[in-house]
Formats: structure tokens, sequence, C-alpha cells
């Protein structure tokens, strides 16, 4: 969707109390799920004058129902900003549909590359790769410690039980809507419930923390980006999904998001949470992601298929189910075998 530039203008004019503003668009890849734009914005005068790279983000015409509202997602990235994550700068929500027509938040642009097919490609020192996983490590480690008492987190959900098992039942409702069996999933989800780990330990989590959500510019990484899913969840299921098969964009001897070691992502994040990471139940979450990876797949497929927003990418991600299924019959046989 063509965002409204005479708006956007006149709204970037009044934010940045300047007398006259240009800019140039254009559609930024990957946001499966919301859009996003990278603005090239030219101030004339006032506070901030000059040329500065931004990045707005907006809803798509369909979405997902889990995902966050973009003030929602607003305020989970102020969050993140202010416990010293690195993110994109958060710097102004626009809620006035006379805008652009859709609510939308505007951040700095960070250097780098998200791609995860290119990233886990790269070609990193195996020292370098390690530095890579333990500082994703340590911004894991610093969001798990964000106090969700915080006013501005408020919408989040106060969760009671063990998180393994609302998730369970999540999934299956989700399925449940989708309609069509899976009888592979449910097969799944069933081991997932006899099998969840009895805690109820919980922490603000990003819930879509991996490879492809991951700014890196050479060996450095910039930022965190998509925060739409995050949650109070069991800090396991952040770890659980970086280091996912279904992450690793083919990288498979790099068990954290393709680009490390998964014993070096998870002893530098017990050093900086001080908080000891049982294997079994890591491996246990790791198994969940394939499963998560697949319903939202399914959802992705059906947004296509409803007409609601007709797209190639989103029609042919249901293709990649029977990869995840594959996985999960693997992944669940060999906890058979220990």
């Amino acid at each position: 969707m063509e965002l409204r530039l005479d708006g956007l203008m006149e709204y970037i004019r009044r934010r940045t109390e300047s007398g006259r503003v240009s800019l140039s668009t254009r559609r930024l890849g990957g946001g499966a799920i919301q859009e996003n734009h990278a603005l090239d914005v030219t101030i004339a005068n006032g506070p901030m004058h000059g040329k500065h790279e931004w990045v707005l983000r907006t809803d798509s015409p369909s979405g997902v129902r889990v995902s966050r509202s973009r003030e929602e997602e607003f305020a989970l990235l102020n969050a993140a900003c202010d416990a010293g994550l690195t993110v994109p700068k958060p710097l102004w929500l626009c809620n006035d549909p006379a805008i652009i027509g859709r609510p939308f938040y505007i951040m700095e642009k960070v250097p780098g590359t998200a791609d995860g097919r290119r990233l886990v490609r790269s070609n990193w020192t195996v020292e370098q790769r390690r530095a890579i996983v333990q500082t994703l490590a340590v911004e894991l480690a610093r969001l798990h410690r964000i106090d969700t008492a915080n006013p501005a987190l408020s919408f989040l959900q106060s969760p009671s039980g063990s998180p393994a098992l609302r998730r369970v039942a999540q999934y299956r409702a989700y399925l449940d809507e989708l309609g069509d069996p899976q009888a592979v999933l449910e097969w799944a989800l069933r081991w997932l419930e006899l099998n969840a780990p009895t805690g109820g330990e919980t922490a603000l989590c990003h819930c879509d923390f991996r490879t492809g959500n991951i700014m890196i510019d050479g060996n450095r990484v910039t930022g965190i980006l998509d925060w739409e899913f995050a949650d109070r969840s069991c800090p396991n299921e952040d770890l659980g999904w970086f280091c996912a098969r279904c992450w690793r964009f083919g990288a498979d001897r790099f068990e954290a998001g393709g680009i490390g070691h998964k014993e070096d992502f998870v002893a530098a994040y017990e050093r900086e949470s001080s908080r000891a990471v049982d294997r079994e139940e890591l491996t246990y979450w790791q198994i969940m992601a394939e499963a998560r990876w697949a319903v939202i797949a399914l959802q992705q497929t059906a947004r296509h298929l409803s007409g609601s927003e007709e797209s190639l990418e989103l029609a042919l991600t249901g293709y990649m189910v029977p990869e995840m299924e594959l996985n999960l019959v693997h992944a669940i046989e060999r906890t058979r075998q220990q």
C-alpha cells in the first residue's frame, strides 16, 4: 500500500519544528506481517535540520491475531531502548488515521542486513561467530531483566500456570480456526503437552528473537528488530526459538541461529543472566518453535487464500510446513532415544 506522502511530510515537519521537509520512500523487504518503509528525509531548518535515514513501520492490509498493535510495539521498543538493548531508536508514534490512513511509528534506521540466508553464509571466523552469538545472548539476558511492572507495558498479560501449556493451547486454537486437519502438528502438540515443563517462571520475552530479525553490519550486531510478538513467557522460549532448526537457514551445524554454536550462546546467556539453563528444557522449546512456526506458516497462507491480502510470499509460506513437520518428527524421535 502506498504511503500518503503529503500527510507524512506535514507530520514530520510538525514533529521536527521545521519550515520545510522533503522525503523519498521505498518499501523494505522482510516484515511479512507488518510493512516497513525506508524514509530518506531532508529537513531544511530547525533543531533537526539536515539529512536523516529513518524507517516507518505500519500495518499490513491483513495480519495475524497475536501480533501487537503499533502502539504496543512502540512501547516495547522504548522499553528495550531504555534498558540499553541494541535497538533502533524510536522517534514518534502516530495513531491519527488522517496522516497515512493507518497507525504507524518512525524509528532511526540502523546499518547492516537482517537477511538470514545472507547472514548465515557470511565469511566470519570462528572467533567472530562466537562473539556475535555471545553478544546476542547478552542482549537477550538484558531483555529478560526488564521490569514488566512498568506502567507503559500495562498491556502485557499476567500469565499463570505453565507457559508451555499456555502455548500448546494457543496453537491448538489457531489450528482449530484454520479448519483443515493437521495430523502431524496435532501429534506434536500432544507430545509438547505431555512433556511440558512444570515451572511457571516468566519474563519479558521477544518471542521472535531469531536470525532474520537481527541486523548485523559486518560482524557487529546493530539492531534487534520486530517486537510485535513480545510477551511475558518462559525465558527459555526465546533461547529455543533462536536455536531452532527452522531459523538456521540451512547452516545446521551452527545451532545458534545458523551463526554460531549453541553452547557458546547459552553459556554467555547464563553468565549475563546469572540463570542456569536446563538443556533438556531448551530442547523442548526448540521443538515448540518448530510447531509454532508451522502454525504461523499456515496462518500466513490463510491470509492470502482469504483474499484479504494477495501475496505470493504468503501463498508460498505454507509450502514450508512439511519441512517443519519432518523436523518435528526427527526431533521428538531423538528425545526418545536419549
